[in-house]
């Protein structure tokens, strides 16, 4: 993990960043984060107002300039509708230099997908902008997961101090995001190559790769034609996965036979004719073998239901 260089200061002179003070949101927490990759060092004074700031001083999410959305008319907004907040508008500006401070291969791919990935969910949400989802519990997002750094009612707790403590999450949080990215890109051609390999819409990977977003989002033809995926597992043995419609859905292209749902070992067994079968989930996404030919027949005989 990339070393952060951050703190905090109560003189305005002494900072090279100034944002607002009070009750802090992901979005300028998360631009302090991506500030940390281009300064040797971030001095951050959070005030009610940016008028003694300076030019030399990057200023945002307050004053109304550059990194600021607050201002009639807000700071414009991306194609597909999403309107900047703070961190959209320093990563538009700053994020391709940042990415290459970690690969310098696939620049614009990583940059587009963090941009969605990531920071579009922060944006939307400062903006009111988030979808409504209709459940009786709450789903815990990045935003309210920073939200809550902020001292509680009855904590006498200095502000400043929390906000370092919800930066210093954030910086992890966007650390893991753009290196899982650049491990799906450095991915990308050996699961084309897989993908051109498979065969009966099966596709075989001789190590764990992130594969279903490149299936999805493949142009090859062959893609749209795979039901199945079959790896190792890390637990031993091989896994067998159905490729679902779209990411984060349980809905997939094709399932395991209805009768093999929750079943493990002897019960499997026998209920598919696999002799080392040792498990299917009761949702029927994803079966464990001990062999990969076990797996080959496992997958066909699901293909060919």
């Amino acid at each position: 993990m990339e070393t952060m260089k951050i703190k905090i200061t109560k003189n305005t002179k002494e900072a090279n960043c100034i944002t607002h003070s009070g009750t802090f949101h992901c979005d300028e927490v998360f631009s302090t984060v991506l500030f940390s990759k281009i300064l040797p060092e971030v001095v951050v004074c959070r005030v009610p107002d940016a008028s003694e700031a300076t030019k030399e001083q990057y200023v945002y999410d307050i004053g109304g300039g550059e990194f600021d959305h607050h201002q009639f008319g807000g700071n414009g907004e991306r194609e597909n509708g999403v309107k900047y907040s703070s961190c959209g508008l320093v990563w538009k500006k700053f994020g391709k230099d940042i990415i290459k401070k970690y690969t310098k291969e696939n620049i614009d791919e990583i940059w587009e997908k963090m941009d969605k990935e990531l920071f579009q969910t922060i944006d939307a949400g400062d903006n009111g902008q988030g979808p409504i989802i209709e459940v009786d519990y709450k789903l815990m997002q990045i935003s309210s997961i920073i939200s809550y750094f902020n001292p509680n009612w009855d904590e006498n707790i200095d502000p400043d101090t929390r906000f370092i403590d919800a930066v210093n999450l954030a910086n992890i949080v966007f650390e893991n995001t753009i290196k899982r990215n650049i491990s799906k890109e450095k991915a990308k051609d050996m699961v084309e190559y897989a993908i051109n390999n498979s065969e009966n819409g099966i596709m075989i990977l001789d190590k764990f790769l992130p594969w279903k977003e490149l299936i999805i989002e493949s142009e090859n033809p062959k893609a749209k034609l795979i039901n199945f995926t079959i790896f190792p597992s890390n637990r031993g043995g091989y896994n067998i996965y159905a490729v679902p419609l779209r990411l984060g859905t349980f809905e997939s292209r094709k399932l395991f036979p209805e009768k093999w749902a929750g079943l493990k070992d002897k019960e499997l067994q026998k209920a598919s004719g696999v002799e080392t079968a040792t498990f299917c989930h009761n949702k029927r996404f994803i079966c464990a073998v001990e062999t990969k030919e076990d797996a080959i027949k496992l997958a066909k005989i699901a293909n060919e239901i």
